[in-house]
């Protein structure tokens, strides 16, 4: 694939190559779908290259990717890509875009493992040099040397990175929050965020998801004991819908149901994958058994639990299926429920109503964050924001992993810590935050921008979101087709009726109204244009666009000549 060559309408900023810089492609501005760039004297360091999922406004995509063309074309100086943990908006985009990269990775064992599989899929698993960091260790990569810093999250081994460079630390947070029971995985190292407290961190590179949440996220022990509670109360069928990729909870749902005499079957592919890494890493106990759904259908329906992929009412997970009745395993119905152990992610909120509603239809039981404690977060609440800054005294502050109004109040509440200075930054800005060693962060600023636009992954190759065939899918999808045949003679006259097939939208004409509209357009060129394909083709095409006023479908002519 051809690597894509700035836009125009980018502002790249003077002296890239000189001094400390922050370029985020992915994941600023928005939730999901990261990838966040550190430049130093020219040369760079990629943290995380994440995916987020397909909508609606163009259909039949699955993932979404951030488009990395501007260190694509400068993957001579990208000395390394570290992945802070497992996560799909994190790791997901690797597997696809590594072959316009090129560079080593860097990841601790959890997200090795993981990677692992996702690499197999791809047919790249013996082409990408992968380097196991320990926890707590260090890299070298190129002018950076970066400390890995243990964090807790929704995930095992979520790492903060502490970047060094000549010009000063950067401290980049990843997904975090503090929780002193994580019950999988280590505590949150606060003896190496106090030391790297004492140090005049330069800038801190934030998460901002629930900086709108006041409080703490709170703690999963105390999940794992309402859950206990709370499947006590039924005798029918229970099923749990939670991220795949959250082993605590995976592990927190099984110990819940094997305290209640209930056997555990994970329903979806992602789950079964995050448990064998889990095994694989020693995230999760030999003593947790799990069935296949299909095994499981043979236990009685007071002994059994589902714990399935599809919580935010995406179209192919095992929810959805259930909900519709198209799972050849699991089937719901009166006397059953099914529990939401998961928060909305903004965007998702009407397919995971339309789960809830079929679900409903079918007389489920239907339990929520609304309805009992089942739930709490892996992003750090406004008290553990504070108690971040607090702790590591950065100079400057960059809000990231938010949309818009989460970065904005992100910046307030860094300023309310006593934040010398914030800068508020999207995807394609470039943050310059040194040109000498030893700035105190004042001169921090966005600089210019680089390109930064978004890839999709199609029939194994990966495809710009701006490519005509997806433009011509979205454009179907919302004004429908029509495909017009035309025979013609080499002079030009019409040497069989026309045909116009029109899909997805109302015909607007019959077949005679067709006829002579595409007869009449065509007597109307002079001599010479019948004779040349695309004028006929382009006369056509306009013709039947305007039948069809004020829609636009999309047109098709296939023009033979006889």
């Amino acid at each position: 694939m051809k690597r894509r060559k700035p836009k125009p309408d980018t502002d790249l900023p003077q002296g890239l190559n000189k001094g400390l810089w922050f370029v985020p492609l992915g994941g600023a501005g928005e939730i999901g779908m990261n990838l966040n760039l550190y430049g130093c004297d020219g040369d760079w360091l990629m943290v995380d290259l994440g995916v987020t999922f397909g909508d609606d406004t163009i259909p039949g995509l699955d993932v979404v990717m951030p488009d990395p063309s501007f260190i694509a074309e400068r993957r001579e100086h990208l000395k390394g890509l570290i992945v802070t943990h497992a996560h799909e908006d994190h790791i997901g985009a690797v597997a696809y875009l590594w072959p316009l990269l090129k560079c080593p990775v860097y990841c601790t064992p959890f997200a090795a493992a993981f990677l692992a599989y996702k690499l197999k899929e791809t047919g790249l698993e013996d082409e990408v040099p992968v380097t196991v960091i320990p926890l707590g260790g260090q890299a070298k990569i190129g002018p950076f040397t970066v400390d890995f810093i243990t964090l807790t999250h929704s995930i095992p081994e979520p790492n903060a990175l502490a970047i060094r460079s000549r010009y000063g630390t950067v401290f980049h947070t990843g997904d975090w929050k503090f929780d002193p029971e994580p019950l999988v995985g280590e505590a949150t190292d606060m003896t190496a965020l106090r030391k790297l407290g004492d140090e005049n961190v330069l800038a801190l590179v934030g998460d901002s998801t629930n900086v709108f949440t006041d409080g703490e996220a709170g703690s999963e022990r105390e999940v794992r004991d309402s859950l206990q509670e709370l499947f006590g109360r039924y005798t029918g069928r229970i099923a749990v819908g939670c991220f795949a990729s959250n082993v605590a909870r995976l592990d927190s749902i099984a110990r819940a149901a094997r305290a209640n005499g209930r056997e555990v079957a994970l329903v979806g592919a992602s789950l079964w994958r995050i448990a064998e890494t889990a095994r694989r890493t020693g995230y999760l106990a030999d003593d947790l058994r799990f069935y296949e759904a299909s095994d499981a259908a043979y236990l009685p329906r007071d002994k059994v639990l589902y714990i399935c992929t599809g919580s935010q009412g995406e179209g192919r997970a095992a929810l959805m299926r259930i909900a519709f009745d198209m799972h050849p395993d699991v089937h719901l119905e009166e006397g059953d429920v099914c529990i939401f152990s998961s928060r909305v992610i903004p965007g998702n909120e009407k397919a995971i109503a339309k789960v809830q509603n079929q679900l409903a239809r079918n007389n489920v039981e239907i339990v929520t964050t609304r309805d009992h404690f089942i739930h709490v977060s892996g992003h750090p609440a406004k008290d553990e924001l504070r108690a971040m800054y607090q702790t590591v005294r950065p100079r400057v502050a960059i809000p990231v992993h938010g949309e818009a109004m989460h970065m904005r109040a992100h910046a307030e509440l860094a300023k309310e810590c006593q934040v010398p200075h914030t800068v508020l930054v999207e995807n394609g800005g470039a943050v310059r935050l040194a040109v000498k060693p030893g700035e105190d962060g004042s001169g921090a600023h966005v600089a210019g921008k680089v390109w930064a636009g978004r890839y999709t992954w199609e029939e194994g190759q990966v495809v710009p979101l701006s490519a005509p065939s997806l433009k011509d899918r979205k454009k179907m999808f919302y004004e429908g087709a029509a495909v017009v045949t035309v025979s013609l003679y080499e002079d030009g006259e019409i040497a069989d009726d026309p045909q116009v097939t029109v899909l997805g939208t109302s015909d607007p004409r019959d077949a005679r109204d067709w006829d002579d509209l595409l007869s009449n357009a065509i007597a109307r060129l002079p001599k010479k244009a019948k004779r040349d394909d695309d004028t006929v083709e382009e006369t056509l095409r306009n013709a039947v666009r305007k039948a069809f006023s004020p829609r636009k479908p999309v047109v098709k002519v296939h023009l033979q000549r006889v």
